[in-house]
């Protein structure tokens, strides 16, 4: 096997990992989850996040608390950095 074709299935072997660790945590019952956000009144629209098993996260919108955005630890972490960094911040 070539080094090209290594790097290949290496990459092919990580992006199967990834996919099957999303698959699990999107089958994650989360309906007992408790939910943090910043503090606000009821009507106040928020951004609420849970802590899942293994350092996931699940994160919605307090407006629309049925779609649930889920994130690995992983996605998360690099987030928060980013996040931290002013990765996101306006010019």
């Amino acid at each position: 096997m070539s080094t090209e074709q290594r790097q290949e299935q290496a990459e092919a072997e990580l992006k199967a990992r990834k996919e099957a660790e999303k698959d699990a945590l999107y089958a994650l019952d989360i309906s007992g989850v408790e939910w943090h956000s910043a503090p606000g009144g009821p009507d106040d629209e928020k951004v609420e996040i849970a802590y899942l098993d293994d350092g996931a996260v699940a994160m919605r919108n307090s407006k629309e608390p049925d779609t649930v955005l889920r994130y690995t630890e992983a996605e998360w972490r690099a987030f928060v950095l980013g996040a931290r960094d002013g990765e996101f911040d306006l010019k």
